[in-house]
């Protein structure tokens, strides 16, 4: 298993810096169609619907066409839909459950997973736009609240975050996560070599104060995502969202807590 988790981790990395490297638009797009492709057909296994791959061939096309149109870097709209989502739909059904497989309440709930994947993969083109560094370094804040979270969950984990959900995570943890996520970002956001990233750039636009809230608001978000995943593969009885990426599931396993945070990013760079 971890050699497996090695080797598809260094091919991921391989294929994605040589993606980034060449700053083309177009090849970007391609590669995010494939990832986002796959990311909605697995949100359809975990919705039960028995039209996985036909789901996943109609979100990809609508994906293909918007960013043909430019309509991701046009329409911010799509974010804040995607942050009302966040706010009035995933968060709550932490706390309220979800609907059973079978029914509407459960297919609305699926288009509306959708469209948060939507807007995730929306928000990576959009802040690819920018360049390669602003994308990475805003994807970075998930990431380090991710690794800051399991660390501090190891050493200092005892109140449970959601123990019916996923009994590993803790308050601790999360806090934990989160004061990594300041630390690191505003230590970014002052050095003058990293002035061409997210944090710098929100640090420069919005103050300290909106700094601190927009990182705080982001890391929440990161732990709702992975939170409501986890949620839907506990319903439908799956350990993995699929076996798409040896050693590390599926690509939703890897996204999870980007789909409510990266929107969320994009109005925040355009608001502050």
């Amino acid at each position: 298993m971890l050699k497996a988790r090695v080797i598809t981790a260094v091919v991921l990395l391989v294929f994605l810096l040589g993606i980034l490297a060449f700053r083309s638009t177009p090849l970007f797009v391609a590669a995010a169609t494939l990832f986002f492709g796959a990311a909605t057909w697995e949100s359809y296994r975990l919705f039960g619907n028995r039209q996985a791959v036909f789901g996943g061939v109609m979100w990809a096309a609508a994906f293909v066409f918007l960013a043909w149109q430019n309509t991701f870097s046009q329409a911010p709209v799509l974010y804040v839909i995607c942050g009302l989502i966040f706010l009035l739909r995933l968060a709550p059904s932490l706390k309220l459950g979800l609907p059973p497989l079978e029914g509407l309440r459960n297919r609305m709930l699926g288009f509306t997973y959708g469209i948060a994947i939507l807007g995730c993969f929306g928000a990576i083109v959009v802040l690819f736009q920018r360049s390669p560094v602003y994308l990475v370094s805003a994807m970075a804040i998930v990431w380090v609240a991710d690794i800051g979270a399991y660390f501090a969950g190891k050493a200092f984990g005892k109140h449970k975050l959601a123990p019916s959900i996923s009994p590993g995570k803790s308050w601790e943890g999360a806090i934990g996560g989160w004061i990594a996520v300041l630390v690191l970002a505003a230590a970014a956001a002052v050095t003058p070599q990293l002035s061409g990233t997210y944090p710098a750039h929100l640090l420069a636009r919005a103050g300290w104060g909106g700094f601190l809230f927009a990182m705080t608001v982001l890391v929440a978000a990161s732990v709702v995502g992975d939170l409501f995943e986890s949620q839907l593969k506990r319903r439908i009885g799956m350990k993995d969202s699929s076996n798409l990426l040896p050693g590390h599931g599926g690509v939703l396993d890897r996204i999870d807590a980007l789909i409510p945070a990266l929107p969320l990013a994009v109005l925040f760079d355009t608001w502050m």
